[in-house]
């Protein structure tokens, strides 16, 4: 699964989740018009398979940032 998020200049406080997919490409393309036109935003697309730490954490891989 696929989770694409926004953010100010690096920052994860400003993080905002935009959606959840089982495709990449999907993810790419929602990524890329999150930030279209909005400088200083960033996207972040992370890959999971559901496991979590022993804090109960979402194990989550960045796989994309721009």
């Amino acid at each position: 699964m696929y989770h694409v998020y926004t953010e100010k200049e690096n920052s994860e406080l400003t993080r905002v989740f935009i959606m959840e997919t089982p495709d990449f490409e999907e993810a790419f393309e929602k990524a890329q018009k999150a930030i279209e036109g909005k400088p200083g935003l960033n996207y972040i697309i992370e890959q999971t398979d559901g496991s979590f730490n022993s804090y109960g954490d979402l194990i989550a891989t960045v796989v994309a940032k721009g």
